[in-house]
């Protein structure tokens, strides 16, 4: 299975907190705030606190980042 696979209601909800995240809907994936990539659960290693939202890498994480902090 890759990330093509995915159904449109396999989008997890979750609650980002610092070095952990709660699954408030489940699912198998969330999406990339940057990029629109599906990230499957068990591959989510990067997220903003206090954007509350997930990336695929962490280019994606430090491009939003300097978005929201330059």
């Amino acid at each position: 299975m890759n990330a093509q696979d995915f159904a449109a209601n396999d989008i997890a909800k979750l609650h980002y907190g610092d070095g952990e995240f709660a699954i408030l809907k489940p699912g198998r994936y969330v999406l990339c705030a940057v990029t629109g990539v599906k990230i499957p659960l068990d591959q989510l290693r990067y997220w903003s606190v206090p954007l509350q939202e997930a990336y695929a890498t962490p280019a994606d994480a430090l491009k939003r980042w300097r978005e929201t902090n330059g």
